[in-house]
């Protein structure tokens, strides 16, 4: 790509203002010494939510395993529910703590605590004796997943070069498949080991992420946003300046991410005498960004994915397809699936497409997708035949295709950005509340419903799609071209603190040597 193609790139991802103090950089990022080490670090925070997706596929592969019903007494209905739904349960409860020690002691040390809680317990899920046992190891493993998820992408959306923030933190929610890819082919392979030991290892592996990003931690910068927070700007100006500009202390990208960071810490801390829950609907702009929240999180659950990834043996079994070797491998194909296209279809398209239509294009595809699913689920169900119920198979892939364009990426990236810095950390907490609080509802409800009306409850999901939709369309706003201070723009109008001070002699002398580049640059490939 040309210099003018990756300028323009840049504008369609922060805005013109931004691009003007861009410090000249032909190289590309993954040859540019400071760049390559910031993201190398984010590499910690960006791989939190694959323990997440571990457990999920973990559990759809163990309910495969014979060894797994036999030693737990073949667990179903509303005990099935329970296995699963008390991970979920331990992650909201861990919420309003992590919350608090987000926000009071920094992004760095809650992903400490998490680190030490998802390693014990992972071991304390392994070694289970008993049903009793496994089921209080996995709310002890939600609990402290939630000191991973929670500050993790705030921290990458903090942290990353300010162009590639979207893509950045969008990155973060594709981890989970990278977790999930690990425990599918995990079972996979254990599967055929006629002991315990076929799902005691894939419960002890839970713990290898966060024990090998653990590792990665003392070379993490902490959020320089929350260090101007505490008045410790002389330190937020040294990171940024280490990972932003290659240590240039007067780099004009610097002073203009400085100036934005302290005149929007120091507005909110006006307006805000006690930052609290309630600041969440005091004004029309917070209840507009939490019911976006809430929305994100509910629908991330029930927009028929809850069906999948936790009973995809249930789905296949009304298919006939109800081998084990067969379903552990469908599992595993479908995760490296998910994955390839949240990546490439949905994280590296969010600056290019925009959030709003990635969002649009997602749930009318899942829409669609239910309604053809739906059908030929019913005419399986008559007719049993068997190309029938490939085209089902088929279709659970299309439909992953649609959902993982928006639902994997954005749930967390919108999140992180529509909510200002004092307001972020239980922005997000209260979009995963929502999430969690939907997963809960749809382990208990999901099996039993499966059980009771098998594929006539995916009719439930063509109707809250639909719904879905009409929400998208009507309530979301498009953030893209926006740095992360002016995103409260689109919400709130034009802010009252001067956007940045560098619009007297350093900005001017940026925005001319700007010009100039550019100048070259057009006259070059003109």
């Amino acid at each position: 790509m040309g210099l003018l193609g990756e300028k323009k790139e840049a504008e369609l991802a922060v805005g013109g203002g931004l691009v003007a103090v861009l410090p000249p950089n032909p190289k590309p990022w993954y040859l540019t010494p400071h760049l390559l080490k910031l993201n190398l670090c984010l590499l910690v925070p960006l791989f939190s939510a694959a323990s997440v997706g571990y457990d999920g596929s973990m559990m759809n592969g163990l309910q495969t395993l014979s060894q797994w019903r036999d030693y737990f007494g073949h667990p179903q209905g509303a005990m099935l529910g329970l296995v699963n739904s008390v991970y979920p349960v331990g992650k909201v409860v861990g919420l309003f703590l992590v919350t608090y020690i987000c926000d009071k002691y920094g992004r760095k040390l809650p992903l400490y605590i998490g680190f030490a809680g998802a390693i014990g317990f992972a071991l304390l899920q392994g070694f289970a004796k008993n049903f009793t046992m496994f089921v209080t190891a996995r709310a002890f493993l939600g609990f402290f997943t939630s000191f991973l998820s929670q500050p993790s992408p705030i921290l990458i959306t903090e942290l990353a070069y300010p162009t590639q923030r979207g893509k950045l933190t969008s990155l973060y929610q594709t981890s989970y498949y990278f977790g999930a890819i690990f425990a599918a082919w995990l079972t996979y392979g254990t599967f055929r080991i006629d002991s315990t030991w076929s799902w005691r290892i894939p419960s002890i592996l839970q713990g290898a992420v966060p024990l090998v990003q653990a590792c990665g931690m003392l070379f993490l910068p902490e959020s320089p946003r929350w260090l101007v927070s505490r008045g410790r700007s002389e330190e937020a100006r040294k990171i940024l300046a280490k990972c932003h500009a290659g240590g240039d202390m007067d780099s004009p990208l610097v002073d203009f991410e400085m100036n934005e960071i302290e005149g929007a810490v120091r507005e909110e801390s006006e307006i805000l005498s006690e930052v609290s829950w309630f600041e969440l609907f005091r004004t029309p702009a917070n209840r507009k960004r939490t019911l976006i929240a809430v929305l994100v999180g509910w629908f991330t659950q029930w927009n028929g994915v809850g069906v999948i990834s936790y009973y995809l043996t249930l789905v296949l079994n009304t298919v006939g397809i109800t081998a084990t070797k067969d379903q552990t491998l469908i599992n595993g194909l479908l995760q490296i699936f998910n994955w390839l296209v949240s990546v490439f279809c949905g994280a590296m398209m969010v600056d290019r497409v925009g959030r709003r239509k990635l969002f649009l294009v997602s749930s009318i595809g899942m829409l669609v997708t239910y309604i053809v699913w739906t059908g030929l689920t019913a005419s399986f169900v008559t007719s049993r035949s068997e190309s029938t119920g490939r085209a089902v198979v088929a279709l659970i892939f299309i439909y992953y295709f649609f959902y993982d364009i928006a639902f994997t990426p954005l749930p967390q990236a919108y999140t992180v950005e529509i909510f200002p810095y004092t307001l972020r950390g239980r922005g997000v907490s209260t979009m995963y509340i929502s999430t969690f609080v939907g997963l809960i509802v749809g382990n208990q409800v999901n099996p039993i419903a499966m059980k009771a009306i098998a594929w006539k409850y995916y009719i439930v999901f063509i109707c809250l799609l639909a719904l879905l939709v009409v929400i998208i369309w009507f309530l979301f706003p498009e953030t893209k071209g926006h740095t992360l201070e002016e995103i409260r723009e689109v919400f709130e109008g034009k802010l009252n603190v001067p956007q940045n001070k560098l619009g007297s002699a350093e900005l001017g002398e940026a925005g001319d040597e700007a010009s100039k580049r550019e100048a070259r640059v057009d006259k070059i490939e003109g």
